[in-house]
């Protein structure tokens, strides 16, 4: 466990000494200040009662999962593995005195860590400029929706994280695998908006889980339905990447 705890602890290291997860962090906020902006010159061009705080930070989540979120933590789980692959540090890692197996959650949870910390740091921003420009009535009971939402959030797109794992042990070039990822992305998507039906079995519709976590009753069945699809999508994925990565050789 000891060995473990180190790994996860050097990954996590590792991600935020890289320039692109600081850019990442900075451009999140930067995006979080301009949606308010752009958010406050539509409502005063067009007279709209002004969105308040804790719509607006719901408003930002909305946008940050469906878009940047996704993109920015496929991007630090290539960099984890195919990254370290074609940079040939990941020889050093592996020799350790630590299974692969541990090696390969260790870089998950980071990418996990990572992504937890922005979505974070983006309620607490959005919360904070939309309160200062628009007060909410029952503040502190909105806040605890707020935060809810952003915390049921980090699921989905931790099993989109491990999706993308799994293909960036199957493709050798982190490009490949970018690519790949945005264009499966967008097909769901797509695939989601004609075939409503069948959008809760597409982890990408799943990004707005937190929608249902909103509702006045709880609709509890529909909520451990769409887990056991998440955790279904998760085991199976991080299996096979671990397969994957565990025959790969250096």
């Amino acid at each position: 466990m000891n060995s473990f705890t180190a790994v996860l602890k050097n990954e996590i290291e590792k991600i935020y000494r890289r320039k692109k997860a600081t850019v990442i962090v900075i451009l999140a906020i930067i995006g979080t200040i301009v949606g308010q902006l752009i958010v406050s010159s539509i409502q005063n061009g067009f007279g709209i009662r002004p969105v308040n705080g804790i719509d607006f930070s719901i408003l930002v989540l909305s946008f940050f999962v469906n878009t940047i979120m996704p993109l920015f933590a496929a991007m630090v789980i290539i960099d984890c593995f195919s990254g370290e692959f074609s940079k040939n540090t990941m020889k050093i890692v592996l020799l350790r005195p630590v299974s692969r197996i541990k090696i390969f959650a260790a870089k998950i949870l980071a990418t996990g860590t990572f992504i937890i910390i922005n979505l974070l740091v983006v309620m607490i921003i959005s919360l904070m400029i939309g309160l200062m420009l628009k007060p909410a009535e029952h503040i502190v009971s909105g806040i605890i929706m707020v935060f809810i939402s952003y915390i049921v959030s980090f699921f989905p797109l931790f099993v989109l994280t491990i999706i993308v794992a799994f293909m960036a042990n199957a493709f050798k070039s982190g490009t490949i695998v970018f690519f790949l990822s945005i264009v499966i992305f967008i097909i769901f998507k797509a695939v989601a908006l004609f075939f409503p039906q069948y959008s809760t079995l597409f982890i990408t519709s799943l990004l707005e889980w937190y929608n249902l976590w909103k509702a006045g009753t709880l609709p509890v069945l529909k909520l451990f339905r769409e887990f056991l699809i998440m955790a279904s999508y998760g085991i199976i994925f991080f299996i096979a990447g671990y397969y994957l990565f565990d025959k790969k050789e250096i």
